[in-house]
């Protein structure tokens, strides 16, 4: 079984505590952070292969500025590594500025497990793929073509599997003329 590398931020520790359980059979490594500032200070070139990082970080807080600017950090840090965002207060518009900044997924709280996991395993792939130089774009067509097989053409379950939503599975196969 593929094991990843995963850096979990979040301010809520029962968020923190559920994604931990939901992926640590599937983590070769797993740190959790509280805040962007704990975890700047874990975040070294290669040490992770995914980092799933929450928008807010303060009550009341619904913006999700925190979240873009703790993806830039991630982003400076080392830009071969694979981000998720996740927030409770989710919106087209703030999704598609996560995804336009460089995140590689966004997913709602509370997820399904499988979602959670296979954004995860995707974003952790993406993270490998570039670090081996490995185009990002052969490597994104042949999952979105292995799970539109798997699922016989179904996209809902295409998508469910890759952890996308149904509009942005649509997008990536577009992209790839498929």
């Amino acid at each position: 079984m593929e094991q990843f590398a995963i850096l979990i931020v979040d301010d809520d520790a029962d968020v923190r505590l559920a994604a931990r359980l939901a992926l640590a059979p599937h983590a070769a490594h797993l740190e959790t952070a509280a805040d962007p500032g704990a975890m700047r200070a874990q975040l070294t070139p290669g040490r992770f292969d995914c980092v799933l990082l929450d928008m807010n970080f303060a009550l009341g807080e619904r913006d999700g500025r925190a979240g873009i600017g703790a993806l830039e950090a991630v982003r400076n840090a080392d830009p071969a590594l694979a981000t998720v965002l996740m927030t409770s207060y989710g919106a087209v518009a703030l999704a598609v500025e996560s995804l336009k900044r460089g995140a590689h997924d966004f997913l709602l709280k509370p997820w399904r497990n499988d979602a959670l996991l296979a954004a995860v395993r995707a974003a952790a792939r993406a993270t490998r793929a570039a670090r081996a130089g490995e185009p990002l774009d052969a490597m994104e067509r042949s999952a979105i073509e292995k799970a539109l097989t798997r699922h016989a053409g179904n996209i809902a379950q295409a998508a469910a599997t890759l952890g996308l939503s149904r509009p942005a599975l649509y997008r990536r196969m577009a992209k790839h003329g498929l």
